[in-house]
């Protein structure tokens, strides 16, 4: 009896089991069930009708279109962000705050707006669309840069604390050792920045692969060209084919599941070979 009572007084946080408790309920209202009731919603398909909306020559065209731009806007995003990130703290220039503050502007603005402006900018008549030889709204392109814009806050924001903690007595050591500024980045930067970088990564991927608002404006929605998973699966919705609908969700669901766990997985991976060495 006394054991358990002084294992009560060293526990770290007081009152851990309601506080556990509340967490897990928290939790399962506002994630679990309503991730749930997609499940429950695409089980009135049979196992054959659900194939047949899963897999129909235009929803397969809309998941490449979905994961391809999302997938490339998360790389660039992930070259960008770490570049700006370095800028940012490394280097003093005027308006640097201004600046630093814009980088959070696709947070707050709605994301609809960004769409109509990106669409407006970059139309073959648009202020700068004009000066570019090749077609970017409605196409595949247009949807990319939408994506890096509204993606770009996640890598720069976890790459940029991790950068201004970073001894730079550890540089100066590796440059009076003989090492060139690349070998210094590539051995002692990098590897502290990577954790972080592919949070973003998986974060920016996420983002960019639920996005709707932004992306449907310069999309075109071009079927089997231009028309993204998401905004399929509204059209079944206003056509009132709550069980299709819900079915495409649940690929989406799961597809987006298994690459954020490798993500994640490829993240612990790193860190622990960081801590290793």
């Amino acid at each position: 009896m006394a054991s358990v009572q002084q294992a009560r007084q060293h526990r770290s946080l007081p009152g851990f089991g309601l506080t556990l408790g509340f967490t897990l309920f928290y939790l399962s209202i506002l994630v679990l069930l309503p991730l749930s009731m997609v499940f429950v919603k695409s089980s009135g398909l049979s196992w054959g009708e659900f194939l047949g909306v899963v897999t129909e020559k235009r929803v397969m065209a809309s998941y490449r279109l979905s994961f391809g731009t999302a997938f490339t806007a998360s790389v660039i995003n992930l070259v960008f962000g770490i570049l700006i990130a370095w800028v940012f703290v490394r280097y003093h220039f005027p308006f640097r705050r201004l600046l630093d503050g814009l980088i959070d502007l696709p947070f707050a603005l709605p994301t609809a707006v960004a769409g109509i402006a990106l669409t407006t900018l970059y139309a073959e008549q648009g202020r700068l669309g004009q000066f570019i030889p090749m077609k970017i709204v409605y196409t595949p392109i247009g949807i990319t840069i939408a994506l890096v814009f509204i993606g770009l806050p996640f890598v720069v924001r976890m790459v940029q604390p991790v950068l201004q903690g970073l001894e730079k007595e550890l540089e100066e050591a590796s440059y009076m050792m003989g090492a060139s500024r690349l070998q210094t980045f590539r051995k002692i930067i990098f590897p502290e920045i990577l954790p972080a970088a592919l949070t973003g990564f998986a974060l920016t991927f996420a983002r960019a692969l639920g996005e709707y608002g932004s992306v449907v404006f310069i999309a075109g929605n071009m079927p089997m060209k231009t028309e993204i998973t998401p905004l399929i699966i509204m059209t079944k919705l206003e056509q009132y084919d709550y069980a299709g609908a819900t079915a495409i969700a649940v690929v989406m669901l799961i597809l987006s599941f298994i690459l954020l766990l490798c993500i994640n997985g490829l993240q612990w991976w790193t860190s622990r070979k960081i801590l290793e060495n």
